[in-house]
């Protein structure tokens, strides 16, 4: 049907040279990591032809050579893979492979294609569809899995009664499905990014090189049948900016830092000397040496990896911020930086999944020790509050009420007597009779979990109350 054309924007320069130098060649090539646009290549590709077709400047039976050419070519690399012969590392990138395969099917058809627009928008389009049409949607799909996986772990576990952590030193008592629920709004937020990207969507398509085309393009049609909002507002931005991009893998890295922070604290969680929780064995590994270790490896290499993944976004930026306006070859780098941290946080959110899915928390191990620290201090405090104290006094009280349960050798308020809590009132004073029997009411993590009525508490009824939103929120 015809000759491929090789790169023919290089013709003039191969005149005056013998032959090109396989080192540039392989320096110039972005094939090893664009080839995984190839759907979207053809997709954008598909939709340029309709509106040359509409616009006059292909005829109809070019129309239909082009299109039945690329969903061939489209088939052929389904099945083959990398594999296809069609990749060849001289044509430099997915979009001249793609071409020059064409050209081989359909001839002058093929070459009518490019009509109109350049490799600088065509890139611009393919990672934008890239991103919108399968990254995203894949995201989701993973977001949708883990969130069902800690309501299951929260359904089971959710009402065992345990401290709550600030400075890593115990705070106030909650219930573990009260974690789960800070954990779940988390990796919510992290969803909601991603969410928010199509608002700044459009179609680069028709830009060009730089300034955009004197044929009649219409890029309305174009933009209208890729579904990714209207055409961009400016040619030069539309091929120059990876805004897009940039967000795209900021809103990866948020979420690798929520994985990571996750992942620390049941590692945390999962040693002996908390013991709060056990992980399945699928997902520890063992030691080399030491035959008792069950080493939370998943964990830490999710922790690991968010390291990776801010590497990633930091050098988009960087190459992103000595760019003159207008394309430049730099951002054939974005890419390999977008597919990385895209490919890790997958990864990452799949084995998170798999953890979440299969640990268990620790309910004897948890309630063994739950009395230590003090953490109902607060709780007796607010008690006070409820007698008619002012809170700086009431945090006052209950602080020389913890020293003295030191000095008697008790790790409980609720050891102590009313006459004590009296005797701490009446030294405030504020008077010897603030203090009742009611007090052990108060006392204890178990009755704390109980009396917690702020919205969102971690108490029991801020759990069962956020735990029965998300349930709804994932039917819908």
């Amino acid at each position: 049907m015809g000759k491929s054309p090789g790169k023919s924007w290089e013709a003039v320069k191969s005149q005056s040279r013998a032959a090109a130098d396989p080192a540039a060649e392989r320096f110039v090539q972005s094939l090893s990591h664009d080839r995984r646009l190839y759907k979207h290549d053809i997709t954008g590709s598909i939709a340029h032809a309709r509106m040359l077709a509409k616009t006059g400047l292909i005829t109809g039976k070019d129309l239909t050579q082009i299109c039945r050419g690329l969903r061939k070519i489209e088939k052929q690399i389904d099945v083959q893979g990398d594999g296809w012969p069609g990749w060849k590392v001289e044509l430099e990138d997915i979009h001249m492979c793609i071409e020059a395969a064409l050209i081989e099917l359909a001839g002058d058809a093929g070459r009518k294609l490019h009509t109109g627009r350049s490799r600088n928008d065509q890139v611009a389009l393919d990672l934008k569809l890239w991103t919108f049409k399968q990254a995203l949607p894949d995201l989701q799909n993973l977001f949708a899995t883990l969130f069902k996986r800690f309501i299951r772990l929260a359904d089971r576990d959710g009402l065992i009664v345990m401290p709550s952590y600030t400075h890593l030193q115990r705070a106030q008592p909650i219930v573990a499905g009260g974690e789960l629920m800070a954990w779940l709004t988390a990796f919510a937020r992290a969803k909601d990014r991603f969410d928010r990207l199509a608002d700044i969507d459009g179609n680069p398509l028709g830009s060009g090189a730089i300034a955009g085309s004197a044929l009649p393009l219409d890029r309305a049609h174009t933009a209208k049948s890729l579904f990714i909002g209207g055409p961009t507002f400016n040619a030069i931005d539309a091929t120059a900016t990876r805004d897009n991009a940039l967000d795209f893998v900021f809103g990866l890295a948020m979420t690798a830092m929520t994985l990571s922070r996750w992942a620390e604290q049941w590692i945390i969680y999962a040693s002996q000397e908390f013991g709060f929780i056990t992980l399945d064995e699928r997902y520890t590994t063992g030691s080399s040496m030491m035959p008792q270790k069950r080493n939370p490896d998943m964990l830490e290499l999710i922790r690991g990896r968010c390291g990776g993944v801010y590497g990633q976004l930091v050098a988009l930026l960087t190459i992103s911020k000595g760019l003159p306006v207008g394309y430049n070859r730099d951002l054939q780098e974005d890419k390999c930086h977008v597919f990385q941290a895209y490919d890790s946080v997958v990864g990452c959110l799949d084995m998170a999944a798999r953890v979440v899915g299969t640990t268990k928390f620790n309910k004897q191990r948890i309630a063994d020790g739950i009395d230590r620290g003090f953490i109902d201090a607060t709780s007796l405090a607010e008690y006070l509050v409820t007698r008619g104290v002012p809170f700086r006094t009431s945090h006052q009280i209950v602080g020389q009420l913890v020293r003295l349960c030191e000095q008697k050798g008790m790790d409980q308020l609720s050891q102590l007597s009313v006459d004590d809590f009296s005797e701490a009132c009446k030294q405030a004073g504020v008077g010897a009779d603030r203090c009742g029997g009611d007090v052990y009411d108060w006392l204890g993590a178990a009755n704390v979990v109980r009396r917690y009525r702020t919205a969102g508490n971690a108490g029991l009824t801020g759990f069962k109350q956020q735990l029965g939103a998300w349930k709804r929120r994932l039917k819908t």
